[in-house]
């Protein structure tokens, strides 16, 4: 089969993929025990108001209209309106994703660069200092829960040393100043507090990809095309990045895509941690509130981003390894 005709068929069953998950998550909120309009208000309100609110949110309609209805919207790539917020739920989750990415994201791809780089370089040269100390590390952070790593980072570098802010993005008082400020004096702000839950983050995920990365380049460099290799008289260097750490790459290309894609939902215990105002606290409130366009929005967004990134993994292992064809 030709690429091409992988990647079409690809799509289309990450099309009907994609329906099966909206329909489970559309009977999962609804299956839970809960009336959205009484989370709008308090719980005074009265039968009147409860049922005028059912009937603007579409609650009044059978579930088969409402199913309908809902995908529907889908298709014509809209997520309806927010419950809580009273808002375009494109737009609320829009609006939380750039904190997500500028955080998630970029220590994704930060701790896996260090990640393959470092994992290379120890499984190469096994038994000296930098494999002890780094893998010893590594396992530590590994075993430890990331809210654990931040509290304790919150404590030393927040509350003793007074070096960053304790959570949040940017600085009230910087940012809604009368007179103005220069855009590199906010650009500063929001360095300034992504510094630390980017840098407790990247550790935290570089020890897992380290400790990956470590383990598949043991196993290749037992294989007989590295054997050959150095038959060949090839250099070093060449061996190890050419031959070994390319086809050690496939394990992690795995791990970084469906982590790259579960980047996307920010991490409710990270962002709660660092009070961080990112797409994996919307989904907690949303859910909490009984929100179901926000939410449904919310976890459609995150299942169609990770459908993709496996689809980007296929097509990159046939690259890495050109013995894998489709």
């Amino acid at each position: 089969m030709s690429m091409t005709k992988f990647v079409m068929r690809r799509v289309l069953e990450i099309f009907i993929t994609m329906l099966i998950i909206a329909t489970l998550i559309f009977a999962l909120y609804r299956l839970m025990p809960a009336d959205p309009a009484s989370m709008v208000l308090n719980a005074k309100m009265t039968p009147e108001l409860r049922e005028t609110l059912r009937i603007r949110f579409g609650l009044d309609k059978p579930l088969w209209e409402q199913y309908l209805i809902y995908i529907n919207n889908l298709l014509h790539g809209e997520f309806g309106t927010s419950f809580y917020w009273e808002g375009d739920v494109f737009n609320i989750l829009k609006a939380r994703l750039l904190p997500t990415i500028l955080l998630f994201t970029t220590g994704t791809v930060l701790a896996h660069a260090l990640g393959i780089y470092l994992g290379r370089i120890i499984a190469w040269r096994r038994g000296g200092k930098l494999e002890y100390g780094s893998t010893t590390l590594s396992l530590f952070l590994y075993t430890m829960p990331i809210f654990w790593v931040g509290l304790l980072a919150i404590w030393v570098f927040s509350y003793k040393l007074d070096l960053f802010p304790v959570g949040g993005m940017k600085t009230p008082e910087i940012w809604s100043a009368a007179g103005g400020v220069s855009l590199l004096t906010k650009i500063a702000d929001v360095a300034h507090h992504l510094f630390l839950p980017l840098t407790v983050y990247t550790l935290v995920v570089f020890a897992g990809c380290m400790l990956l990365m470590k383990n598949s380049m043991l196993e290749t460099v037992r294989e007989d095309y590295i054997i050959t290799a150095r038959a060949k008289g090839l250099p070093e260097t060449v061996i190890r990045n050419r031959h070994a750490a390319r086809n050690a790459l496939l394990p992690v290309v795995t791990a970084m895509s469906l982590a790259m894609a579960f980047s996307f939902n920010g991490g409710v215990i990270a962002e709660t941690t660092f009070s961080w105002p990112g797409l994996g606290k919307t989904l907690v409130e949303a859910s909490m509130s009984y929100d179901y366009p926000l939410a449904q929005g919310a976890f459609i967004m995150l299942a169609g981003v990770v459908l993709v990134a496996v689809l980007f993994a296929d097509i990159l292992y046939a690259y890495l390894d050109p013995r894998i064809t489709y």
